[in-house]
């Protein structure tokens, strides 16, 4: 059952909207200057502390710096300043750091059979060079290998979710399969045998 937010979070959260809509509508560009905390204020038609919460915000998520005397500029964003800040927090508790491989390891799973009647001989053919590269390391190897294959699910929120869990999932473990895992699994995308995906992957987990 969801909980639900309060009326200040649910302020919180539509400052935060709208802040996103106005670097949009006008175009910002990571180096370009916010207005003040005032004039944001006065633009959104909201009140300062909801404005300042929300700048406080975008800054620990690495989104904006503020320069003493300056004021505060958009940054580049870097997705792996949201991963340390989140598993300085969500990844202490080893029930957690199970959970978050064993749903990247089901997501993979899925990922491998939504990709199948997408690949083409290329693609094949590509799969095969990743999984024999012979300097990669197996858990860079992992990495490239479902890297490739998510992405040709054509599936954008799941390519999206696994990016995310991936750098999760660096600061914790180092997740890989043997390499006759990926010898098996090209075997049957090759002889398009779809049902023994599945598995596969209940054999190696």
């Amino acid at each position: 059952m969801a909980v639900p937010m309060s009326p200040k979070q649910k302020v919180y959260q539509s400052v935060l909207l709208e802040i996103r809509k106005f670097i949009e509508n006008n175009e910002l560009e990571p180096g370009d200057k916010l207005p003040s905390e005032r004039e944001l204020a006065e633009k959104l038609n909201r009140g300062r502390s909801s404005v300042r919460e929300a700048l406080r915000a975008m800054e620990l998520l690495g989104l904006i710096e503020t320069k003493h005397g300056e004021g505060t500029f958009l940054r580049t964003y870097r997705p792996y300043k949201t991963v340390e800040l989140l598993a300085s927090f969500v990844l202490q508790d080893h029930n957690t750091r199970h959970d978050l491989l064993l749903v990247k390891q089901l997501l993979e799973k899925e990922a491998a059979k939504l990709a199948y009647p997408n690949l083409n001989e290329k693609d094949i053919e590509e799969l095969n060079r990743i999984s024999k590269h012979t300097t990669m390391e197996p858990p860079e190897r992992h990495r490239e290998f479902f890297y490739y294959l998510v992405n040709r699910t054509d599936n954008r929120l799941l390519v999206k979710i696994w990016q995310l869990l991936d750098e999760f999932s660096r600061t914790i473990d180092s997740q890989y399969y043997m390499v006759d895992f990926y010898k098996e699994l090209m075997e049957y995308y090759s002889s398009r045998d779809y049902e023994k995906i599945e598995l596969l992957f209940e054999k190696y987990s």
